[in-house]
């Protein structure tokens, strides 16, 4: 934190806690005995206060200088110069890396000063920052965060600093403004702010991810896309204002497992974040599919390249379910339902016959030729009894068949169907080989 406030530049073209101490140092200490003017002016109670504030103003060393301002204030606590003393105290404890004593100090002087725009910046800035989420605390933090948004140009200023300035204050209200919202759980104010805040502000990728967790808190499953764009963002912007590596590598983690659990795996993850370092904020139309959005359109699909297929599939996820039996039951004995004309024909491959000369049963599977078998054709003619080939059938050919439903069993799973050899189309089956039978010797 030390290291951090001393780098923090922030609103340093605003500060006019320079321009305060530049008219106190023109000013005189008082004389003894001497009159005071008619026209109040601010003056040292005597010459030792004059130097403690001289020392104060000369010495570089920020624990040296803090030294002499607490002298300063235990000497002189209702000093003329009080708010320019606090005025040091300020960036003093910046430079010491005192974030709480900071925001004790900002109070102060805005007590004395309620429109002190440094004051204001510290105060919002520094208490997310801290993770203070005390009602008080957060009371005076939004407080000062609407200050910083209606602030005025002071005199002293430029346009152009202004200007500046006031879109990086602006960028810290909203953010504040965010964050309280966020702790109170009122979280579309939350996620209002902080689309404000990035809009001026872009790279501030902390936001990005207090965004994202926002939005997820809101529990609107429509928007849990833009939240996921916001935590790609937040993992994978490594640029100004970047996250440290071990929080973005979290996030990644977090990322990682929360896509995973929405899209069904991993894939367009890569692309995602690729967007996501980039562009600060997701195109319009910006969709992750979830899990049963993607096998909804693969299905679809399925319907219209293989029909058959898909059909089987059906019926399959039918009788694996929990009423998988009394599905079955509800069948039994006549074609599966779901056919063109009410007659349900499918597409296997032929995996194993039985025996494989002359057989009386056909091994199926429906998946792939590589596939274990999930359906056994029982070969009957047209009165229902046991009707064998004539011959050898070919091994791996893809056959389309209908039959009646004979049995059913879900562990291991087969279905078994009563099949005339009719109805089975694609079935290769060389002729048997003749019996050659050994002429007996005459005796």
């Amino acid at each position: 934190m030390q290291q951090f406030l001393r780098r923090l530049t922030g609103i340093t073209v605003i500060a006019l806690a320079g321009a305060v101490l530049g008219s106190a140092q023109n000013s005189q200490p008082a004389q003894s005995g001497q009159a005071a003017p008619a026209e109040k002016k601010k003056n040292y109670k005597d010459q030792q206060e004059y130097t403690l504030y001289d020392s104060v103003t000369k010495e570089t060393d920020a624990t040296k200088k803090l030294a002499l301002l607490n002298t300063w204030r235990e000497k002189y606590p209702d000093s003329d110069f009080k708010l320019d003393r606090l005025q040091i105290f300020l960036p003093t404890y910046q430079q010491l890396g005192k974030p709480d004593k900071m925001v004790d100090t900002a109070k102060e002087i805005l007590a004395i000063e309620p429109k002190d725009i440094t004051s204001l910046y510290w105060i919002t800035f520094l208490t997310p920052t801290q993770g203070n989420t005390s009602a008080d605390a957060l009371d005076t933090a939004e407080k000062a965060a609407k200050g910083l948004l209606t602030a005025e140009k002071p005199a002293a200023v430029k346009d152009e600093d202004w200007t500046k300035a006031k879109s990086q204050t602006d960028a810290a209200a909203y953010t504040t403004l965010g964050w309280i919202a966020m702790q109170r759980k009122t979280n579309e104010v939350a996620e209002e702010n902080f689309k404000k805040s990035l809009a001026i502000n872009p790279t501030a990728v902390q936001v990005s991810y207090w965004l994202g967790t926002a939005i997820l808190a809101e529990k609107k499953p429509e928007k849990q896309s833009e939240a996921f764009y916001d935590f790609a963002r937040a993992a994978a912007y490594d640029g100004p204002g970047a996250l440290a590596p071990d929080g973005r590598k979290q996030i990644d983690t977090y990322l990682t497992k929360a896509y995973t659990s929405l899209h069904g795996d991993t894939s367009g993850l890569a692309e995602l974040k690729a967007m996501a370092k980039t562009n600060p904020t997701p195109p319009a139309d910006f969709k992750i599919k979830t899990k049963a959005e993607i096998e909804a359109a693969q299905e679809e699909e399925l319907k219209k390249t293989n029909p058959q297929f898909a059909l089987w599939k059906s019926i399959k996820e039918s009788l694996v379910a929990a009423e998988g039996e009394k599905y079955f039951e509800s069948v039994k004995g006549a074609a599966l339902p779901g056919g063109a004309g009410g007659v349900t024909k499918f597409k296997g491959w032929l995996i194993k016959a039985d025996p494989p000369v002359k057989s009386k049963v056909l091994l199926v599977s429906m998946e792939g030729k590589d596939q274990p078998a999930d359906v056994t054709l029982k070969l009957v003619g047209e009165d229902g009894k046991p009707l064998p080939l004539t011959g050898t059938p070919e091994v791996g050919d893809q056959i389309e068949f209908e039959g009646v439903g004979d049995a059913f069993t879900k562990d291991p799973f087969m279905v078994t169907f009563d099949v005339e050899k009719a109805k089975i189309t694609g079935l290769t089956v060389k002729p048997a080989a003749p019996v050659h039978h050994t002429a007996k010797k005459k005796s």
